[in-house]
């Protein structure tokens, strides 16, 4: 499939190649590696008799530069909040806690142990008898068991 994109008065033909290819999860941005082809593709399919402006190419530099970091600086703060749920986690075993299950109803119990999740993706979960339960539930904690 191609698209032409338009750039700076410019119009380019972007190619996406089979499944395997970059989409982004917000179809209405484009994401780090879209940028960088479409700033090659720019390049590539520029008008000899004009160039791209080497100011405007810089900046067009810097701010494929700036969405790197901010990818890097997102993917850092994930996993701080995934370490610190871990660690809050880790904090409730002996105390009592309270949490509300799936269905609305109300437990209490002593936590013997927590899982910090893994993953980036999975939540810390506390263990309770032989009951797993994950941290958002949890309502109240109370010392000692």
């Amino acid at each position: 499939m191609t698209t032409p994109v338009t750039s700076s008065g410019i119009n380019v033909p972007v190619t996406q190649v089979g499944p395997s290819a970059s989409v982004p999860k917000d179809k209405t941005q484009l994401d780090k590696d879209a940028f960088l082809k479409l700033l090659v593709a720019q390049l590539r399919y520029q008008d000899p008799s004009k160039p791209v402006d080497s100011s405007e190419f810089m900046a067009q530099t810097a701010q494929f530069t700036q969405v790197e970091k901010l990818e890097q600086l997102s993917s850092d703060s994930t996993a701080t909040l995934s370490l610190q749920q871990g660690l809050a986690a880790s904090s409730l075993v002996g105390k009592k806690i309270s949490w509300v299950d799936a269905d609305g109803a109300s437990h209490d119990g002593v936590v013997s142990s927590a899982t910090f999740g893994g993953s980036l993706t999975s939540e810390p979960k506390l263990t309770i008898g032989d009951q797993d339960v994950p941290l958002s539930q949890v309502t109240t904690v109370r010392a000692g068991g």
